[in-house]
């Protein structure tokens, strides 16, 4: 999601005048759930292939108020960094996948661009990223996606294997890409939906996607999340899209969040990232747990919060999620936030423990 030139000109003159902390990092977070339309032109597109210097500090707290605190919901704080490069077309970071160590990661750009490298550890918390690449994205004449009106909104990611979905939001279409054949240099097919998937909202459809594996209930199943696609009920419209089982269900909506991010857990939980943004509250996020066993065509699905932040934590516009296992068995979930290429926002690498 990104900003228009003249509503960060009026957001950068309205955080100049908050007096305090707490305005300031609302004005940061403006554009999480309400952007204005895009300019047709795609000024943060990747132009080609190249390597990228990307720039870690990190995050020694979670909770600046309490730097004592760990614990938080159902997870526990390992590590975080803020992000910064020098290169253009960083940023708007929209989906995250990593590797079974946690290590080598595949993220997307909302602007039709690839990232990949690798996170680096020291005592089990992240201290930097290391050979960091950027990419087009390329559609199957193997062209940058973004030359085509509106091919560029690109907000979730899911991955099996060497076949890797991109939900493209404006379309409202998912791309499949076989990196088998090429990595990131690899072309982008069309994948069939149901016809409801491209009635979603313009700026609100596909947002999140996950793949569920062999072993588990509606294995071979790609299930797509809508952010703020409503049905009759007001509740939040997804699609079971091959395996199985096709159709649509919905996830109940409560207090006002919209889903940013999915993960699969090899346990069949799944959870669910979410966040909402008022001037009154600023933003907040959520991660809620939701059995796979739930889900069928027609269902409501619904469960428990088992996290939440605001700005008063080391947030920002929280869009992607992902979890491995350590060798310990620990369940670490990886958070990233798009900060929509603009000044008053950051680009965050977050790492929880799941301890319940």
């Amino acid at each position: 999601m990104s900003t228009h030139r003249s509503r960060r000109s009026f957001l950068g003159h309205a955080a100049a005048g908050f007096s305090t902390f707490a305005l300031s990092r609302l004005a940061q977070a403006q554009a999480t759930t309400e952007p204005p339309p895009r300019p047709l032109q795609v000024e943060r597109a990747v132009a080609e292939p190249v390597s990228i210097e990307v720039n870690a500090r990190p995050i020694a707290s979670f909770e600046p108020r309490d730097r004592s605190r760990t614990r938080f919901g159902s997870l526990e704080y390992r590590s975080g960094l803020v992000l910064t490069s020098p290169y253009r077309g960083f940023g708007g970071l929209s989906g995250i996948r990593l590797d079974a160590k946690g290590e080598r990661f595949l993220a997307i750009s909302d602007q039709g661009g690839w990232f990949t490298g690798s996170i680096r550890y020291s005592g089990g918390k992240m201290i930097g990223l290391d050979d960091v690449e950027a990419s087009p994205m390329l559609n199957s004449e193997g062209r940058p996606i973004t030359e085509k009106r509106f091919w560029y909104d690109t907000e979730s990611l899911a991955r099996d294997g060497n076949v890797v979905y991109v939900g493209l939001e404006r379309v409202n279409q998912i791309l499949r890409f076989d990196f088998a054949k090429g990595g990131t240099r690899a072309r982008g097919e069309v994948v069939p939906t149901p016809a409801a998937v491209r009635k979603l909202p313009t700026n609100k459809g596909l947002e999140a996607m996950v793949v569920v594996p062999k072993g588990q209930p509606l294995a071979g199943s790609l299930i797509a999340f809508s952010e703020r696609g409503l049905d009759a009920d007001g509740n939040l419209v997804a699609f079971l899209i091959g395996g199985p089982s096709p159709g649509q269900f919905s996830v109940r909506r409560t207090e006002k969040f919209d889903i940013s991010d999915a993960v699969l857990l090899p346990s069949g939980e799944l959870l669910i990232l979410e966040r909402k943004f008022s001037w009154f509250t600023g933003i907040n996020i959520r991660i809620r747990s939701i059995p796979l066993k739930s889900i069928a065509p027609n269902a409501l699905v619904d469960g428990p919060a088992l996290f939440a932040a605001d700005l008063g934590h080391e947030v920002d516009n929280m869009e992607g999620i992902d979890a491995h296992v350590t060798p310990a068995g620990e369940t670490v979930l990886t958070l990233v936030s798009d900060d929509n290429f603009s000044l008053l926002q950051r680009t965050l690498l977050l790492q929880f423990t799941l301890v319940e």
